[in-house]
């Protein structure tokens, strides 16, 4: 069954555009055809994190109705759709966000998933993305302040009449400074459908241009990442690692 899938947080700089990425590029790993759309218009991430900073069709160009959304569609080396959003100030000028929710049900019709990369908050743009989903998969980091605002973000979801699909936890390191992961799942009352753990490989995916699940796939963060999604499409997923892939990553 396709559907829309928006990743959200309510606080920025938790991992959310990093899970966006991986998530999708590990469904399209699996066989699904998955479409990536930057739904972040103000602060846009993925087409940086993809090699596609500045594209001659954006989302914005569609959402502005300048352009129809097939044209706004590239393709990925790794084979994973994307539609990036303009880091133009100017072209954040006569966006009609409601139309975010046409443009997931047009692509519904060509793709097995569709992944919505929300803003961070409770703005416009966050609301937007969250209506245009079926699903919603909230992103925090076991901080005090990140799942605070995770609640909200839930709250909120809840009030659209969203199905939340659960929470993935990222930067996870084990130390005592952090919230447990069960005192999360007690906070936000909420399926947690993986947990991703501090990774120094992270930001060497983004200079490479490209997810974590490809340039280092035995990475701790990218297993986690594989699993998670093989849990969201109901596949039954299991890594045999090498000595020395289990203790190098």
């Amino acid at each position: 069954m396709t559907k829309v899938i928006t990743i959200t947080s309510g606080k920025g700089g938790v991992g959310k555009t990093t899970t966006a990425i991986n998530i999708g590029a590990a469904l399209n790993s699996f066989g699904k055809e998955v479409i990536l759309i930057d739904a972040n218009l103000t602060t846009p991430n993925v087409g940086i994190h993809l090699g596609a900073p500045i594209v001659p069709v954006s989302l914005n160009h569609v959402l502005s109705g300048k352009a129809k959304v097939s044209d706004a569609i590239y393709e990925h080396e790794s084979g994973m759709k994307i539609i990036p959003s303009s880091l133009s100030i100017k072209e954040l000028r006569d966006l009609n966000h409601s139309k975010l929710k046409e443009v997931t049900k047009k692509l519904k019709k060509m793709y097995d998933i569709v992944i919505l990369d929300c803003a961070a908050g409770l703005g416009e743009e966050a609301v937007a993305a969250i209506e245009a989903a079926d699903e919603i998969i909230i992103v925090t980091n076991p901080e005090i302040p990140a799942v605070t605002d995770a609640l909200k973000t839930s709250k909120l979801a809840e009030q659209l009449g969203k199905d939340i699909k659960g929470v993935i936890v990222t930067r996870s390191n084990g130390s005592k400074a952090q919230m447990p992961i069960q005192n999360i799942n007690d906070m936000l009352e909420l399926p947690i459908l993986g947990v991703v753990p501090e990774d120094q490989n992270v930001p060497k995916a983004v200079v490479m241009k490209n997810a974590l699940i490809h340039t280092h796939p035995h990475s701790k963060a990218a297993r986690a990442y594989k699993r998670i999604a093989a849990k969201l499409i109901g596949k039954d997923y299991v890594e045999h690692l090498t000595f020395w892939q289990r203790l190098f990553g």
